[in-house]
């Protein structure tokens, strides 16, 4: 009797948790094979291994294409690429049945970087009056969190897992002004930030010190429960962008942001990599092209060849 996909799915995980691949690798492809037996189910037939075939994937894939965007379809192709791999190497099956499965070309829509403007009405919105010393105030507790959320991610260009991993006398370096973090591939690197953002953290510790948490854990930023998570970092931002009027905000659009910011004030590629954790130069060019469309607008507005006419 062939076994159940979802029995796999689960020492598949325990494998990425062995191989110390971040919690957000993991339920991307955990979410993968997931909506494929969803759809399995949705097509009548069994959620067990011998329904994971060539044919059933590239099925599955076309109907994914017609309901959502391009991009997730390449996600949801790499999950099951992986699990494939690993079910080969398991001994469950002969060949990845992904082999033949092209992936889609990536999209070449440019992706929409915050402007200046845009960075500093989601800092004014962060803005609360101010409280008495050593006294926990929700509010303003929580407005001098997320200005630190909003100063680091377009400072530093932190992915939102490094954001919350952070933890404060272990990564973060006020008098150096920098933060240590351990990237995808348990890589660790320094980053550093500016006079404004060391100012920022510096204002959150001090209220930080009222938490109820405070003394439980060493991670930097918490939320009412405890250490906060990248989903609540990313529930933070759509209310901050909600009051701020900046649409469609996401962590990873600080992170293109400040890639954009960094090339367009002229700063060195190979820093920026350095940065931003990058090995290979295939990153770069993704993050350079989606950006391109926007330096080169900046650039015809410095250049003003239409008024020389």
């Amino acid at each position: 009797m062939s076994p159940e996909i979802s029995d796999l799915a689960a020492s598949f995980r325990r494998s990425l948790r062995a191989a110390g691949k971040a919690e957000r690798t993991q339920i991307l492809y955990g979410q993968a094979i997931r909506f494929f037996c969803e759809w399995l189910v949705a097509q009548g037939r069994p959620t067990t291994l011998d329904q994971l075939n060539r044919h059933s994937l590239s099925a599955w894939l076309a109907d994914l294409a017609e309901r959502v965007d391009i991009e997730t379809v390449r996600t949801r192709l790499r999950g099951m690429r992986r699990f494939c791999r690993w079910l080969v190497v398991e001994g469950e099956l002969d060949t990845a049945p992904t082999e033949g499965v092209e992936m889609p070309a990536a999209s070449e829509k440019p992706v929409r970087v915050l402007t200046d403007d845009e960075l500093g009405r989601l800092i004014k919105a962060c803005q609360v009056p101010r409280g008495r010393a050593g006294v926990y105030d929700r509010r303003i507790f929580d407005g001098r969190r997320d200005e630190v959320i909003v100063r680091v991610l377009a400072d530093c260009g932190l992915r939102v897992s490094e954001l919350v991993g952070l933890e404060l006398d272990e990564h973060v370096d006020l008098q150096q002004e920098l933060v240590y973090v351990v990237g995808k591939g348990n890589r660790p690197r320094a980053v550093p930030f500016g006079a404004r953002t060391g100012q920022a953290i510096d204002r959150y510790v001090r209220v930080r010190s009222a938490h109820p948490y405070a003394r439980r854990t060493p991670r930097m930023l918490l939320g009412e429960r405890g250490p906060i998570t990248a989903d609540g970092v990313r529930w933070r931002l759509q209310v901050l962008g909600q009051a701020a009027g900046v649409p469609d905000l996401h962590p990873h659009a600080f992170r293109h942001s400040a890639a954009h910011r960094w090339l367009a004030a002229g700063g060195q590629e190979r820093d920026l990599m350095q940065i931003m954790g990058w090995r290979s130069d295939s990153m770069l060019s993704v993050y350079a092209r989606s950006t391109a469309v926007e330096r080169a607008r900046g650039a015809h507005r410095r250049l003003g060849l239409g008024d020389q006419i």
